[in-house]
């Protein structure tokens, strides 16, 4: 991802523009693109500053709660699950989730598969 684009920028651009240069000319010149330019205006204009708004950000996670419940009962059962049973169950139970996402969950909380050294390879 990217960075944004400096407040010295911003504020030359919109100096420009106030001074009644068109955003696209504006955007030529300090070799930008129109639209960032543009946006910056519109920003201004808005909330009185042209700072960039944040970046990145932190995600939810999905497996939570009842969900989480369910998925490590799941796994300590005796039956036999994979991750895209998981995956099904947890959509027919309303949430929607990739496999991976069940992955990661698992690694969250600390379970993974092991060979058992005593029970020798799969055959």
């Amino acid at each position: 991802m990217g960075r944004p684009y400096s407040m010295d920028l911003r504020h030359l651009a919109l100096d420009r523009v106030a001074s009644g240069e068109s955003c696209h000319a504006v955007a030529a010149a300090l070799k930008v693109a129109p639209s960032s330019v543009i946006k910056w205006v519109q920003r201004h204009r808005q909330t009185g500053s042209a700072a960039p708004g944040k970046m990145g950000g932190y995600r939810p996670l999905a497996i939570t709660g009842s969900h989480r419940d369910w998925v490590l009962s799941m796994i300590e059962g005796p039956d036999h699950v994979t991750l895209e049973m998981l995956a099904a169950g947890l959509l027919e139970r309303g949430l929607k989730v990739h496999p991976a996402s069940v992955c990661r969950f698992l690694h969250r909380e600390g379970k993974s598969f092991k060979k058992n050294r005593s029970a020798g390879r799969a055959e």
